[in-house]
């Protein structure tokens, strides 16, 4: 019985070690998923979101805020691609503001290219109205804005156009703001634009509320018409909308704060922020901002972070009244009870991304 016994007893204590190890193990592993204490991605991002291989060639173009500036160093320190221009335009603040703007987050990122003059009116030939919550410098009104370097002389959509016509099938788009550039150079060439890999817009509210209105987004809002004719080109569109940038994806006082103290960088891209952030908090937002140009631009560099899209073509409204500038997405392979779904499905909607590691994914890069 002895014997019997403390065999008994060993395998109580064999059972007792497993389960704490487990515990253990669950305990050192529970954050891995999303967000850590120390707002880094997860272990083995490196080789879930780097790219390999040929170095991928961008155009930016942007109406160049804080949020642009942000997505514009983000690209910049990305090592797997190159930025062959930045075309600018006017949206959040006016086309002189936007080029300085956007050299200055170049030059903060130690990024050496070039910066273009696109359009100062709507693709009807309206005047942009700058409207600006992120300042009156689109910059945080923080003193922030003293670039070395000027524009290049070359018009936004002839740089465009050429650098297309140079590298066929290899250029992708990124559209941080309205899209009267992309429009135009549609407009002029349709045929070289063919010739395009990818247009990504941050853009339309996606399946979710705007911020224009309440069925509208801001760079959709800013340019409506431009924005229906890129949809119509039949060009390749991949949208990111305002409902990528809610929730987890949302950055809080204390990453903010974490940011600040990331090096100059860092700093910079925080301090930009500090009238949005005011904006927010006046609109009851728990001290939590919407970033949204980043994230579109972390869609782009790092495909990985996209958990789910939809094919679908893409209708956006240009009357006047309440619904203008809203964006209608009819999905591919749906039946609707009305309309015949017969249409071109060049427009793919991103409907789900790895929010929680989002500002993560940012730090790490930014960080020095």
């Amino acid at each position: 019985m002895k014997n019997k016994n403390n065999g008994w007893k060993l395998f109580a204590l064999v059972e007792l070690a497993l389960i704490i190890t487990a515990a253990v193990i669950c305990v050192m592993t529970a954050g891995q998923g999303g967000k850590n204490n120390k707002n880094e991605p997860a272990d083995g991002y490196d080789d879930i979101y780097i790219n390999g291989g040929q170095k991928r060639k961008l155009i930016i173009d942007t109406d160049t805020g804080a949020d642009d500036a942000s997505a514009l160093i983000l690209a910049a320190k990305n090592k797997n691609v190159d930025i062959l221009g930045v075309t600018t335009l006017a949206g959040n603040v006016d086309l002189k503001q936007s080029v300085k703007n956007a050299l200055m987050a170049l030059e903060v990122a130690g990024c050496d290219a070039k910066v273009y003059r696109g359009s100062e009116q709507r693709f009807d030939g309206a005047q942009i109205n700058a409207f600006s919550v992120f300042g009156s410098d689109g910059m945080g009104d923080a003193g922030l804005i003293s670039p070395k370097g000027s524009a290049e002389q070359t018009d936004a959509v002839d740089f465009i156009l050429e650098t297309v016509s140079r590298y066929p099938g290899e250029v992708e788009l990124v559209a941080l703001g309205p899209a009267t550039n992309i429009a135009n150079a549609i407009k002029k060439d349709p045929e070289t634009m063919k010739k395009v890999k990818m247009i990504w817009s941050m853009g339309t509210a996606g399946f979710g509320p705007g911020n224009a209105s309440p069925v509208a987004e801001f760079n959709v809002y800013g340019d409506a018409k431009a924005y229906k004719y890129m949809l119509e080109s039949g060009l390749p569109v991949t949208v990111i909308g305002l409902d990528m940038c809610d929730g987890d994806a949302m950055w809080t006082g204390a990453q903010f704060a974490e940011l600040e103290k990331a090096g100059a960088t860092g700093s910079f891209v925080a301090r930009s922020f500090a009238k949005i952030r005011e904006f927010y908090a006046s609109n009851g937002s728990a001290d939590a901002t919407m970033n949204c140009d980043s994230l579109a631009m972390t869609c782009v560099l790092y495909p990985g972070f996209i958990k789910d899209s939809v094919k679908t073509h893409g209708s956006c409204i240009t009357d006047e009244g309440e619904c203008y500038a809203q964006v209608l997405f009819y999905k591919e392979g749906f039946t609707y009870d009305l309309v015949k779904n017969d249409f071109d499905h060049n427009v793919t909607v991103v409907t789900d991304a790895d929010k929680a590691n989002y500002f993560g994914i940012y730090l790490k890069a930014v960080s020095e």
